[in-house]
């Protein structure tokens, strides 16, 4: 169960913020509103949110999930791949610290985004990507096992980040698309296969026994619901001009 969650207002910058999708800029106003709405659909969940404000040196940075991963034992600050998302993380690490007595990082040439790592109880898989190399995930990994946890390297070649494609909802149950839906070291888990065309809604999130989905995409809602969860949906349509998701709006601890 999570009960504490860390979310950052957008800031007017990020209509310049890094995309590969093809949906037009970002409404700023509209991307407020929403990000309103997660911030009460957390609270609505049982967690207590710390709600950062903007910084518009970083187009990105409202995306926070990338800047940390907050696991059980210790929070660990991540070295991220985009160049122009690298300084986020000493705006993150002050906030983490208020949380967590041991803050390990990410040392370059590592580098680690952590919209690449899925955690199932005590482990956490990563994924190699253009964000997340060798060297970062061999990091994390020995950080992790220094504190009693453990992790795996996940090759994939489709998508952003590891969850853009991946959610794990607890429970054994796992949403996946596109390469995923083979990888060898998922078949253990139920793996609830999204629609290709709504592969966006991959990145839903499991929040204390209900599960957050993007608005919009009936067939992953339904699919959601069928395997016994609550499905709330969310409107995060702005953010996903800027190749954002559900899960990247919030560190969950």
């Amino acid at each position: 169960m999570f009960t504490k969650a860390i979310v950052k207002k957008p800031c007017k910058a990020i209509v310049s913020g890094i995309t590969s999708a093809d949906l037009g800029l970002p409404d700023y106003n509209n991307a407020l509103k929403q990000h309103a709405n997660y911030v009460a659909v957390l609270k609505s969940c049982g967690l207590e949110v710390t709600e950062l404000e903007a910084d518009e040196r970083f187009p990105d940075s409202t995306f926070v999930e990338d800047a940390a991963l907050m696991t059980p034992h210790c929070a660990i600050v991540t070295n991220p791949g985009a160049l122009s998302r690298r300084d986020e993380t000493e705006a993150m690490r002050p906030v983490v610290a208020e949380f967590y007595d041991i803050v390990e990082s990410i040392q370059a040439p590592g580098t680690v985004e952590a919209g690449d790592i899925m955690m199932v109880g005590s482990h956490y898989y990563i994924g190699l990507s253009e964000r997340t190399n060798q060297q970062g995930a061999d990091q994390m990994i020995a950080i992790l096992e220094k504190h009693g946890m453990s992790g795996s390297v996940v090759t994939m070649s489709e998508v952003l980040h590891l969850k853009t494609g991946l959610g794990y909802l607890e429970g054994n149950n796992l949403l996946a698309c596109g390469e995923f839906l083979t990888k060898e070291e998922f078949q253990q888990y139920n793996i609830l296969e999204v629609a290709p065309e709504e592969a966006y809604a991959a990145n839903s999130v499991w929040v204390n026994g209900k599960v957050l989905t993007p608005k919009g995409f009936p067939k992953t809602k339904a699919l959601i619901e069928n395997a016994g969860y609550e499905a709330i949906e969310v409107d995060v349509s702005e953010y996903q001009k800027v190749d954002g998701g559900l899960s990247c709006l919030s560190l969950r601890f």
